[in-house]
């Protein structure tokens, strides 16, 4: 079988090789993996510039879909044609994070799933909706599931809530969607005029170019009545937190996420006496969460949002796009 692997950082420096195919060992499953998804940690991997450290060669990517192909002894949770995707941290089933449940990520601390055929613990995967493509169904592990967390666990939203995202990549768009199944108001800001409005039809209610207003939090403020929002969905890092942090109302909640930027000014812990909000880092979910979004994914009929599908081969390409944040939505590989 064909695999990518980083044997030295930088996206130049990915390997295309041939392995053996593995082998199910006891309580293991076999998986034809049909299509891969990227997220931002997928290219700092590659770039070394997550984990400096991270002991090489690695088969990067912690997202994807496939079919299994072959099971090991006392398996019971899957069969043979099932159609599964594995779980972001292999040991976090369910309850709280704990250290030891956060060990064990896909595409980091074990081998990930940008390879025709990967064997993962039954216990690692979960079934994926019916009626969503590999593709799509490859944007699920990290990305949707963040989404959910950020929306339904950490901000709690219900309808007539104001929630808002940063950007239009892959967890904000998830948390758009998820937002308005719950019947909130969400608002949004972008560096490009043309993403919001595909944004629009997905059901962004108010939108700002954050190059056009970088102090785009009085404008979350006005567009709340001086409350300020419910739920801030912050992905971009040190470099807009204070913005959030202004933007939240007395009470709400910020989602971290995001490590994108920089801070250009230094935090000011003032806001967070008086405001008083609810700030939870967010670092995916477990196999439970995961389980939990898949039923409100099939009951809406959900449809990701993919912005192109590279081939196997064109992987660095993927990767570059990535790198460029021109994207709206998921960057999927497909695999086989």
């Amino acid at each position: 079988m064909k695999i990518w692997q980083i044997s030295s950082f930088g996206i130049d420096n990915l390997e295309l090789v041939d392995r053996p195919t593995p082998q199910p060992g006891r309580g293991q499953v076999l998986i034809n993996v049909h299509a891969a998804s990227l997220n931002y940690r997928d290219l700092m991997i590659v770039l070394g510039k997550y984990n400096p450290k991270l002991a090489l060669p690695r088969i990067p990517c912690s997202d994807g879909a496939g079919e299994v192909m072959a099971v090991g002894e006392g398996v019971t949770r899957v069969k043979v044609g099932d159609r599964v995707a594995g779980i972001f941290m292999q040991n976090w089933m369910d309850g709280p994070p704990t250290a030891a449940k956060q060990r064990g990520a896909l595409g980091g601390d074990i081998d990930g799933v940008l390879a025709e055929s990967v064997v993962l613990d039954q216990n690692g995967v979960v079934a994926v909706p019916d009626h969503l493509s590999w593709e799509e169904a490859a944007t699920l592990p990290c990305a949707a599931l963040t989404a959910w967390n950020a929306v339904v666990r950490a901000g709690r939203v219900k309808a007539g809530d104001t929630v808002v995202i940063q950007g239009t990549g892959g967890v904000s768009i998830f948390a758009l969607q998820f937002a308005k199944l719950l019947g909130a108001r969400v608002v949004g800001t972008s560096g490009h005029d043309e993403k919001l409005k595909r944004a629009a039809k997905l059901g962004l209610d108010a939108s700002l170019n954050y190059e056009v207003s970088p102090e785009w939090a009085k404008w979350v403020i006005e567009q709340t009545g001086g409350v300020g929002a419910d739920l801030v969905v912050e992905v971009g890092g040190a470099g807009t937190f204070m913005q959030s942090l202004r933007a939240v109302r007395v009470g709400g909640t910020i989602a971290q996420i995001g490590v994108l930027s920089e801070a250009s000014e230094h935090l000011d812990i003032r806001p967070i006496l008086h405001k008083q909000p609810n700030l939870q880092g967010i670092y995916v979910g477990s196999r439970s969460d995961f389980e939990e979004m898949n039923k409100a994914i099939h009951q809406h009929r959900l449809q990701p949002v993919i912005d192109e599908v590279f081939t196997f081969d064109n992987t660095k390409e993927a990767l570059r796009k990535m790198e460029t944040g021109s994207h709206f939505g998921k960057l999927v590989i497909r695999v086989s």
